[in-house]
């Protein structure tokens, strides 16, 4: 996995065994050639995902070295051979912090857009994929928003992939609406049981995107809409980490990021659910 950016990181060695383990082999600070150096060669080795980046987004509840482990088995669980990348924004360790954690997600905006400028204009990177995780939702929409009419056009946001957004849901319609035309594909993994959704609906008495209510979840065009509440069945867990750790749903991201398609076209026991609305997907019970 490549670094998260260029900052003043002390270098240290971790003592895990690297056959059994997610291990932290090196943490360096690098100059921004030796950053970009770094990132070319690697998407000039890439063959599987050809000349592609992938952005991992963090969300609440999660400290930096939490979110680097996730960073790196996400890459590995998806079998991604381009440049991946983390970024990181200041959130806080415990439940109790839910509204430290939206201040922060809502001040990192500006750092946010500084990094995936930089992974789209100066890596040489042909295609950028997101996935970002709970609040990590709210930056990048925001920024997707603004990086809109200055993309290059040699450069295409590919997928973004949103997991259990912890965003308002009149708010994330307003936000998502344009994601069509500032990628090739959005996909939003939704959830009735996240723990982190109802934490967040207590505190601030609004239903959120990452939510499945009775009624259920959101739909917005352009974007897939997939209830995965069936693959969330630890009650007494956090349950806000499920993308990350079912298998079905990592082989759903990876036939995404090799571009298989609609839910329909990448896992046939995706059930159609027809509402007023609009159509949405979702996955059996178990």
């Amino acid at each position: 996995m490549s670094s998260v950016a260029f900052f003043e990181i002390t270098i240290y060695q971790q003592a895990e065994d690297p056959k059994k383990h997610f291990t932290i082999k090196e943490i360096a600070s690098l100059s921004r050639a030796d950053f970009l150096s770094a990132i070319r060669e690697r998407l000039a080795a890439s063959s599987t995902f050809r000349k592609q980046a992938l952005v991992f987004i963090h969300g609440y509840n999660n400290d930096f070295d939490f979110a680097a482990f996730r960073a790196a088995q996400l890459s590995y669980d998806l079998n991604f051979d381009g440049a991946s990348f983390l970024y990181s924004w200041p959130a806080g360790t415990g439940v109790g912090t839910f509204g430290y954690d939206l201040n922060s997600a809502e001040l990192t905006g500006p750092h946010l857009k500084e990094f995936l400028e930089l992974v789209i204009r100066e890596t040489g990177a042909e295609s950028v994929s997101i996935i970002a995780h709970s609040m990590g939702n709210l930056p990048l929409l925001r920024v997707l928003r603004d990086l809109a009419p200055t993309m290059p056009p040699d450069v295409k946001i590919d997928q973004v992939i949103m997991a259990a957004p912890a965003v308002d849901r009149d708010l994330f319609r307003q936000l998502a609406r344009d994601l069509g035309r500032i990628g090739r594909g959005a996909t939003l993994y939704a959830s009735s049981n996240d723990r982190a959704m109802t934490v967040g609906r207590e505190l601030t008495a609004v239903p959120y995107a990452g939510d499945v209510p009775k009624d259920g979840p959101v739909i917005v065009d352009g974007v897939d809409t997939i209830d995965v509440s069936s693959l969330s069945t630890d009650t007494f867990a956090l349950n806000h980490s499920t993308y990350a750790e079912r298998t079905a749903l990592i082989k759903d991201i990876e036939l995404i990021l090799q571009k298989k398609g609609r839910p329909m076209d990448r896992l046939p026991t995706y059930q159609v659910m027809t509402t007023p609305r609009g159509d949405y997907w979702r996955y059996p019970a178990q």
